[in-house]
């Protein structure tokens, strides 16, 4: 198993990721180095006011924006990281592991690594007006429905982990308040002392791993799955959830390659090698070999999920 140290150096390295944008409001458009794992709405407070004198009403409030790319309104619900993954067609970063098995601190490693440039920085759109009621549910002026949905994102994930959502829900009002802030201003520091609340917990046994797994798709049907349930997300995207131990057998670590291959044998027939398909995770190629604990602990987004991408090979 990869030491305390070891997933504290991956996660730094995850939390320093960042993209650099383009946001075009015509006429013109603004250029900002983004952390991956922060959300678009907190954006829209500095955008509304660099585009002030642009704006055809402006009187219009800055949290009616919403973004697209290619037409595709984004979700603001999901990472910016997970957003660029899924839409942005760039070619994940890969590495060529020296070590023959399972070691995690190689297989980690490649998060480290920046997605290709031809496809940076990332082009997006900013709109004031015709809000998409269908896709996406309407922001209020208090940032609350933002909260709320990061909020709801990690109750889930308590639950997921540990068979209950007792950690998120005993939580004190200010620590609750400096989870929230920790996002906003995007602190390691500030959000671990809260976060490590939530994963270490006295007596509490780790069941499974918070894993959302996104399959690229041209059309609205569901996969279907021994274990687990999916659904339609926008622009054309499938997500698989499903209840993946941190163990196989009651002793042995579960690999990413043996949870895929459970879920989705289709595209993943072999637990060690890739052969049809690839699992992306901020904006890498992750081993098969990679070990789930290890990849939740150090690599999971800021909602405790590990937002796992697929991407075709060829």
């Amino acid at each position: 198993m990869t030491n305390t140290q070891d997933i504290n150096t991956i996660q730094k390295a995850v939390w320093a990721g960042s993209l650099p944008l383009e946001i075009r409001l015509s006429p013109s458009d603004c250029r900002i180095q983004y952390p991956r794992l922060s959300y678009l709405p907190f954006l829209l407070d500095r955008l509304h006011a660099f585009y002030a004198s642009s704006l055809i009403n402006p009187e219009v409030p800055a949290h009616e924006g919403w973004f697209s790319f290619e037409g595709v309104p984004l979700k603001w619900h999901y990472p910016v990281g997970v957003l660029y993954d899924l839409f942005s067609g760039a070619d994940p970063s890969s590495h060529k592991h020296t070590h023959k098995g399972a070691d995690a601190v190689e297989a980690l490693a490649v998060l480290e690594l920046d997605n290709a440039a031809g496809h940076l920085p990332w082009r997006l759109v900013l709109h004031f007006t015709e809000w998409p009621e269908e896709q996406l549910v309407r922001l209020d002026v208090a940032g609350k429905v933002v909260e709320d949905a990061f909020i709801n994102s990690v109750k889930e994930a308590d639950f997921i982990r540990f068979g209950t959502a007792k950690g998120i829900m005993s939580l004190s009002k200010d620590d609750s308040n400096q989870l929230w802030e920790a996002v906003k201003a995007h602190d390691l520091p500030l959000f671990n002392a809260i976060h490590e609340k939530l994963l270490q917990r006295p007596g509490a046994n780790l069941r499974n791993i918070p894993i959302k797994i996104y399959l690229p798709s041209s059309s609205p049907e569901t996969i279907a799955t021994d274990t687990g349930t999916t659904g339609t997300a926008a622009g054309s995207l499938k997500v698989v959830q499903s209840l993946i131990t941190p163990t196989v057998s009651g002793k042995e670590p579960q690999t990413l390659g043996t949870a895929l291959h459970n879920l989705l044998p289709s595209l993943f027939p072999h637990r060690r090698t890739p052969i049809l398909a690839r699992a992306v995770l901020h904006g890498a190629v992750l081993p098969l070999t990679a070990p789930v604990e290890e990849v939740m602990r150090g690599a999971a987004y800021a909602d405790g999920w590990v937002h796992l991408g697929v991407v075709m090979m060829g």
